[in-house]
C-alpha cells in the first residue's frame, strides 16, 4: 500500500479508498446487492490487513446500515486513530441547511460509533440553501471537533469554486477533497472541476474508477449480481458502450503488453493523472487485493495518450 496526505491537511490516507456503498442491509428500494454484516466484517478486516486506512460511506447508504456495519467492523479490528472515516450529507431532509447538517452529523456519528469523522463530504450541491449557511454550518462542526476536514462530491466546477470562495472570504474551513465521477471512459470533469481542485491543492478521490467493472473486462455479457441489479451503473455506462469500447480495448491491449490485469492499468492511469485515492466499491476480498497489486504498474506518458485518444465527449453524469 502507498499513502498520501489529504489536501493540505495532516491526515494521511491510503492511495486506495474502500467504498462502503457496497456494505449494508440489502433492500429493494436501495441496493439489492450490498454485503450483510458478516460479509462487511470480513471485507473490512481484509482491507486493514492489506494496508487500507481510508473508508468512505454516507448517511443514506443502505438506509444507514452501511455506517453501522462499517463502524462496528472498524471498532473490532482497528484503533480509531489509525483509520480515516469519511461520510456524507445531502440526500436527506433539508439537504445542506444548517439544521440538516447539525442533525445528520449526530446521526452518522451514532451509527458509526465514533465521536468524530475525519472527512465530512457534501454529497451534492444544494440549490436551495445559501452557500454561506452551508459553509458556516460545516465550519462549526470542525470547530466543535466533530469533523476533522471537509470534502465535496459531484458538482460543477463553478459551484465548487463559489463554495471555496465563500469559505476563504469568511475565514471558514475550505474543502480538502473532491469525490467526483472520473475514469477512463468518463472524463468530463477534466474541463473545469479537476483543474480547479489541483490549483487549490484539493485531493481528488473519485468514485467509479473502474466504471462499475466496464474497465476490468472486455466481455460485455459478463454477469454478476451487481451487474444484473445495479440500475445506476447501467444508466451511467450502457448508453455509451459503443463509443467507450475502443478505450476498453486499449486497456486490454496495454494490460497484455505489461502482463498485468485490466484493473491494474485502470488504477495506474488514475495515479499517473495525479489522483490521490480512487474509491473501490468492492464486494469480494479478491478485488481489494487486485487493486493493491496495481501499485506495481507505472504507465508512461505515451501509454496515457494511447489510452485517452479515442475518448469522445459524454453527457454529464454525477452533478445535478
Amino acid at each position: 500500500m502507498e499513502y498520501t496526505k489529504l489536501g493540505k491537511t495532516d491526515i494521511t490516507i491510503s492511495k486506495l479508498c474502500v467504498g462502503a456503498m457496497s456494505f449494508g442491509k440489502p433492500s429493494e428500494d436501495f441496493h439489492t446487492w450490498t454485503l450483510g454484516e458478516a460479509e462487511t466484517d470480513a471485507m473490512v478486516k481484509k482491507a486493514l490487513e492489506l494496508g487500507y486506512n481510508f473508508f468512505d460511506t454516507a448517511n443514506t447508504y443502505a438506509h444507514g446500515t452501511s455506517e453501522e456495519y462499517l463502524g462496528k467492523a472498524l471498532r473490532k479490528y482497528a484503533r480509531r486513530e489509525d483509520v480515516v472515516i469519511a461520510t456524507k450529507v445531502y440526500f436527506n431532509e433539508g439537504h445542506l441547511s444548517k439544521e440538516a447538517i447539525n442533525r445528520e452529523i449526530d446521526l452518522s456519528l451514532k451509527r458509526l460509533g465514533t465521536d468524530y469523522v475525519d472527512l465530512y463530504i457534501t454529497h451534492r450541491f444544494d440549490y436551495t440553501t445559501p452557500i454561506e449557511e452551508t459553509m458556516e454550518a460545516l465550519d462549526s462542526l470542525v470547530k466543535k471537533g466533530k469533523v476533522r476536514a471537509l470534502g465535496a462530491s459531484a458538482m460543477y466546477g463553478y459551484q465548487f469554486f463559489k463554495m471555496q470562495l465563500v469559505a476563504r472570504d469568511n475565514n471558514l474551513t475550505p474543502f480538502s477533497s473532491m469525490q467526483n465521477h472520473y475514469n477512463l471512459i468518463y472524463r468530463e470533469d477534466e474541463r473545469e472541476l479537476i483543474p480547479i481542485c489541483k490549483e487549490m491543492g484539493v485531493s481528488l478521490t473519485p468514485y467509479s474508477p473502474l466504471a462499475a467493472g466496464r474497465l476490468s473486462r472486455v466481455d460485455r455479457n459478463y454477469e454478476s449480481k451487481r451487474n444484473r441489479e445495479d440500475k445506476v451503473a447501467v444508466g451511467k455506462y450502457d448508453a455509451t458502450r459503443d463509443i467507450d469500447q475502443p478505450i476498453i480495448d486499449r486497456v486490454k491491449e496495454l494490460s497484455e503488453r505489461y502482463g498485468v490485469s485490466m484493473t491494474d492499468i485502470a488504477f495506474a492511469w488514475h495515479w499517473k493523472k495525479g489522483i490521490s485515492s480512487p474509491i473501490i466499491g468492492a464486494t469480494k476480498e479478491k478485488y481489494l487485493e487486485d487493486a493493491v497489486r496495481a501499485f506495481g504498474v507505472k504507465l508512461t506518458d505515451e501509454d496515457v495518450t494511447y489510452l485517452e485518444d479515442p475518448y469522445l465527449p459524454h453527457k454529464v453524469v454525477g452533478a445535478l
